[in-house]
């Protein structure tokens, strides 16, 4: 015997009230996620496979037959994610009336996840050895028999039969504004993005839904609200006729902000990193905005912004801000490595609230494989040299927000000894020390100009001879990012622009004026940011002295994971005696990439780089620039991207290498 739990056909009866309560409250398919599929590999064991057979439990085998319907494999997914027996097919229960009870509340869920994906017509049944679920009524002795039929044999197989039938689409979508006066969204379709003919999933219903309100609240209307969602469904016509009543809301501002508790944090510093000021237009991306540069505090760790109920006496809407600290201390390790450049390691320690002011210290330790510049190779580890080995030590300190103020005072020291180059074009070798400070002034979230004191003392050497120095300059430098994400964007600009001169009478031995600029921007293709493109341009001069003059440290040179991706790091330059690399007066370099998700955690990036310094102060792209393609991995994580990049140059000199892979976290710019 056979028996179907029918969807009512009755239009706007209440299976509709019931499906507009299902669009209002239920999970949808990705919320009810089933932990399982995180088990790639199966490492922890199949949870297709039900608990073995017993005489005190009685497990169960549960399969879909879905016909031969055209989302047949998805479908099922979604079956799956709204099925109680199959979240609890490893709780194998106790006697047949648990099971059979458990298949009676399984019944409903499975038709409302058809619903939701427009199968208004469904027909769902379950059953075991033939003997099906009765629909509307207690789970019958035939079906506890035989399910108890199958008690220390095997496992009871449940079978669950669904015919979806059609999917229904959209006919004719309204939108009723509450409120007296001109309608506020003056293209509905435009903004719901529904149109007739749409499949009537309950995903684009709230979708749509989502998108109205977002649209009255991006016109400062921050307490619009969705009213009432009226769905008809007409059964004979496979259609849905849908109404959107909303409520406006009238225009506002902001009111007044109010910080919570901030623990350790001052509030001054905490407000300094707030651009709202009373009265400015309300706006959602203004509160993400805010919510970001607040974040950028280092001694924070988590920020909640929340909006008052109800505007206050001036019609403003009072914004409340609530942060949470990070540990105040920090030790960390990385480790980096390409085919090219060889391995590095890196370790760390910060203190995140030095003195009371959200103050940061970080001290930072690296060490790396220098790569042979004289001809010979490591071939062996008895070939291995300390001078093979280079290090890097840096001291950053940040003191954020001075008495309260958008100034920031930042100091840096850096010290190093490094060899950058390759075997068949040389490089330089380099030891030197350096420290700046400087003060910031932020004028917004997204744009601040820096200006402070550099002092550098050290020793260059490569083909060009020797360069004992020291520099003293004042470093000016500008920046905007509106970028969405440090490691990850997907929409915005980032810019920097700095110049640096370094002046004899301040004590420079060198007296050159260094100037550089970056400027990436990114561009989604869809909402979800799925597909990306993104794109970067860099340039470099340095005016005043001749090259050998200049420290072979503060030349320019292009290659590397984060330049020309294929060739060796800071290896494209002009070629001087021996054909042996110099370095330039300028540099330019570019890139492109479209970022492609594969999936929420995989991606692919197919990238172009082009580059070279210049022996001339400005690129005048007489000499040949080198290029090179490659095809990126990125596995998405919520720290940011793992970037796998696999590059070949197209122009290879004698001497590079055919192809090059790149590991690091983070895009490559």
């Amino acid at each position: 015997m056979r028996l179907w739990r029918k969807v009512s056909r009755n239009v706007a009866g209440g299976g509709v009230c019931a499906f507009a309560a299902m669009l209002g409250g239920q999970p949808t398919p990705a919320e009810a996620f089933d932990i399982s599929s995180l088990d790639v590999f199966g490492l922890f064991g199949s949870k297709e496979q039900p608990p073995a057979v017993s005489t005190s439990t009685l497990p169960y085998q549960l399969s879909f037959d879905l016909g031969d319907a055209a989302d047949a494999k998805t479908l099922t997914r979604t079956l799956q994610d709204a099925s109680l027996l199959y979240r609890l097919r490893q709780d194998a229960p106790p006697d047949g009336e648990t099971l059979a009870r458990r298949m009676a509340a399984d019944l409903n869920p499975l038709v409302d996840a058809l619903w939701s994906q427009g199968y208004f017509n469904a027909e769902v049944a379950l059953a075991v050895d033939g003997v099906a679920l009765q629909p509307g009524v207690e789970p019958g002795a035939a079906l506890v028999r035989a399910a108890e039929a199958h008690r220390n044999r095997e496992p009871v197989p449940i079978s669950v039969r669904v015919q979806p039938g059609p999917v229904f689409g959209l006919r004719n979508i309204a939108v009723v504004e509450r409120g007296e006066g001109t309608p506020v969204i003056a293209d509905p379709a435009r903004v719901s993005k529904l149109k007739p003919g749409d499949a009537a999933t309950s995903a684009s219903l709230r979708a749509a839904q989502a998108a109205l309100v977002d649209h009255l609240r991006n016109q400062s209307r921050p307490l619009a609200k969705m009213v009432e969602l009226r769905p008809v469904v007409d059964h004979a016509a496979r259609i849905m006729d849908v109404t959107y009543v909303v409520e406006p809301g009238p225009l506002a501002g902001f009111g007044a902000v109010t910080l919570g508790e901030t623990g350790d944090i001052p509030p001054a510093v905490v407000r300094s990193f707030i651009y709202l000021e009373p009265g400015d237009p309300y706006s959602p991306k203004a509160l993400a905005d805010t919510r970001k540069s607040v974040a950028t505090i280092p001694a924070i760790g988590s920020v909640r912004i929340r909006e008052a109920d109800k505007l206050d006496a001036a019609g403003n809407l009072p914004v409340f801000v609530d942060v949470t600290e990070r540990p105040k201390r920090l030790i960390g390790f990385s480790a980096r490595y390409s085919t090219i450049d060889g391995p590095a390691v890196k370790t760390y320690w910060e203190h995140r609230n030095l003195f009371g002011g959200a103050e940061r210290l970080r001290l930072e330790g690296d060490i790396f494989l220098a790569p042979r510049i004289n001809g010979t190779k490591i071939s062996s580890f008895d070939d291995f040299e300390r001078s093979d080995l280079g290090g890097r030590f840096t001291v950053s300190f940040m003191k954020p927000a001075l008495w309260g103020t958008r100034y920031d005072w930042l100091v840096d020291g850096t010290g190093a000894r490094e060899r950058v180059g390759t075997n068949r074009y040389g490089g330089y070798t380099a030891r030197y020390a350096n420290v700046t400070t400087a003060i910031r002034q932020r004028f917004s979230d997204t744009f601040s100009v820096q200006a402070g004191l550099e002092v550098e003392r050290g020793q260059t050497s490569d083909v060009l001879g020797q360069v004992d120095y020291t520099l003293v300059g004042i470093p000016l430098s500008v920046k905007y990012d509106s970028t969405d994400s440090l490691l990850d964007a997907t929409r915005g600009i980032r810019a920097t622009a700095s110049v640096t001169p370094y002046p004899s009478f301040l004590g420079s031995t060198v007296n050159v004026v260094q100037s550089k600029a970056a400027v990436s921007g990114y561009y989604a293709l869809d909402e979800d940011a799925r597909y990306v493109l993104a794109g970067r341009v860099g340039l470099g001069s340095i005016a005043g002295e001749k090259l050998d003059e200049i420290p072979a440290t503060r030349r320019f040179y292009a290659g590397g994971g984060g330049s020309v991706r294929g060739y060796a790091y800071r290896t494209l330059s002009p070629l001087g005696p021996l054909g042996q690399l110099t370095g330039g007066r300028s540099l330019f370099e570019a890139s492109v990439e479209a970022r492609i998700k594969v999936t929420d955690t995989i991606g692919l990036v197919p990238f172009f780089d082009a580059g070279m310094a210049f022996e001339s102060s400005i690129p005048n792209f007489k000499q040949e620039l080198q290029y090179s393609a490659g095809l990126g991995l990125r596995y998405y994580t919520p720290i940011g991207p793992i970037r796998l990049d696999v590059a070949a140059p197209l122009n290879p000199r004698k001497g590079d290498k055919p192809v090059a892979v790149y590991i690091s976290i983070g895009q490559a710019f």
